[in-house]
C-alpha cells in the first residue's frame, strides 16, 4: 500500500486520545464531580473515532481496482460522517449523565488537582487538533480535518468543565456544574450536525468550492485567443480527489493529433493547478458546429438548471 504522510497524524491522534482518557479519568476519580466524568467519557470517543479513521485512511489510499476503477478515496466521507455521530453520541450522554445531578448536586473533592489534570488535558487535545486542523486543510484531507475539531470540541467540552469547577470552588453553586456540561454539550450537537452534513454532501458528489472553479474557468476563458472554448464543465471531490470534466471545442481544420495534443496541454495545466491528486477528462468537439454548444450533462442531455 502506498505511504502517506497523514497516517502519522492519525497515530498522533490516537496517542492524544490515550493520553487525554489517563488524565480525564483522573480528574474524576479524586473529585467525582459528573464534569470531569463527561468529559472523560468523550475522549473515549476520540480514541474510538481516531482509530475509525486511521482504518478509513488505509482504505483511501487503495489504489484503483477492477471493483473500484475510480479509486477509494471516498472512504475519508465515512470516517468524518462516523465522528460526527460519534461527537453526538458524547454530547447526548453529557446531558443524560447532567441532568440527575441538576435534581441532586453533589460536593466535588480536590478540586485544585482535577483542574490540573483536567488543564493538561485540553492542552493536548488543543495541540493536537489545530494539527491536525492545519494539516487537513493543506493537504485537502476531509479526514484530518473531522478528526482536528473533533478533538477541538473535547478542548471546548473542558474548558466548559474547567470553568464550572472554578466556579464551583469560589461560590459553592453545585449546580453550576451540571448546568455547564449541558450547554456545552449542545455546542458539540451543532459542531456534529455540520460534520455530517459536510459528509453527506461530499457522498453526493458535490462541486469543487466556487474559488477553485473559477480558477479553472479563468483559465480556460483565456484560451478565446487561441480560437479554444470549452463547455459542460461538471466538478465534484471524492475526498483528496478531484474528478474535472469538459467539452473542449477546437477549430474543425485541426488534425486528430493537433487537437489531442492540445487537450493535453489543457488537462495537465488544470492538474498542475492544485496539490492534490486531480483527474482531467475532455471531450473533444469542433467549434463551428452549432450543436457542440450545447451544454451536456452526464446523462448526455442538454442541462436545464432551473426545470
Amino acid at each position: 500500500m502506498k505511504k502517506n504522510p497523514l497516517r502519522k497524524f492519525i497515530y498522533l491522534s490516537i496517542a492524544a486520545a490515550i493520553v487525554t482518557i489517563l488524565l480525564k479519568f483522573y480528574a474524576y476519580f479524586v473529585t467525582d464531580s459528573m464534569g470531569f466524568l463527561s468529559d472523560a467519557l468523550e475522549s473515549f470517543v476520540n480514541l474510538f473515532a481516531a482509530i475509525f479513521a486511521l482504518v478509513m485512511l488505509n482504505i483511501s489510499l487503495k489504489p484503483a481496482d477492477k471493483e473500484h476503477e475510480f479509486g477509494h478515496s471516498k472512504a475519508e466521507y465515512f470516517s468524518s460522517a462516523a465522528e460526527g455521530a460519534l461527537i453526538l453520541i458524547a454530547a447526548f450522554t453529557i446531558i443524560w449523565s447532567a441532568v440527575p445531578r441538576l435534581i441532586d448536586p453533589r460536593p466535588i473533592e480536590n478540586i485544585n488537582t482535577g483542574l490540573l489534570f483536567s488543564l493538561l488535558a485540553s492542552l493536548v487535545n488543543l495541540g493536537v487538533g489545530l494539527t491536525l486542523i492545519h494539516q487537513g486543510k493543506k493537504r485537502s484531507s476531509l479526514l484530518l480535518e473531522a478528526d482536528g475539531k473533533h478533538l477541538l470540541t473535547d478542548v471546548w467540552t473542558s474548558v466548559g468543565v474547567i470553568t464550572a469547577i472554578v466556579i464551583v470552588k469560589f461560590t459553592g453553586w453545585l449546580i453550576v456544574d451540571p448546568i455547564i456540561a449541558i450547554l456545552v454539550a449542545l455546542n458539540i450537537i451543532y459542531t456534529g450536525y455540520r460534520l455530517i452534513m459536510r459528509s453527506a454532501s461530499g457522498l453526493m458528489d458535490a462541486s469543487l468550492p466556487e474559488e477553485e472553479v473559477e480558477k479553472i474557468t479563468s483559465y480556460l476563458d483565456s484560451l478565446k485567443e487561441q480560437q479554444i472554448e470549452y463547455h459542460s464543465l461538471l466538478t465534484r471531490a471524492a475526498g483528496r480527489r478531484k474528478f474535472i470534466a469538459m467539452h473542449v471545442l477546437v477549430p474543425g481544420k485541426w488534425t486528430v493529433k493537433q487537437a489531442h495534443d492540445r487537450a493535453d496541454e489543457i488537462e495537465q495545466t488544470i492538474v498542475n493547478m492544485f496539490d492534490e491528486p486531480v483527474t482531467v477528462h475532455t471531450h473533444l468537439e469542433p467549434v463551428e458546429d452549432p450543436a457542440s454548444m450545447k451544454d451536456i450533462g452526464i446523462d448526455r442531455q442538454e442541462i436545464d438548471w432551473n426545470p
